[in-house]
């Protein structure tokens, strides 16, 4: 998998509860998924957790934040 590509994969149990996981998301847009899951299967999201990914951050935005430093 290249480091730019993302995905939700998505496994359904037996008794039809719904766990999704998101890879290559960086940072915390990956929670912008939830509300999109949530529509899609008509469900509502009953614990959560960070993978490492979301405590990462990309190139860009330690970019941002080191000009909003000096501007």
């Amino acid at each position: 998998m290249s480091s730019d590509r993302k995905q939700i994969v998505l496994t359904v149990a037996a008794d039809g509860t719904v766990r999704a996981e998101t890879k290559g998301v960086v940072g915390p847009s990956c929670l912008d998924q939830i509300a999109v899951l949530e529509d899609l299967l008509e469900a509502t999201t009953v614990t959560s957790e960070f993978t490492p990914d979301y405590h990462r951050t990309t190139v860009s935005d330690t970019a941002e934040d080191i000009d909003e430093l000096y501007h």
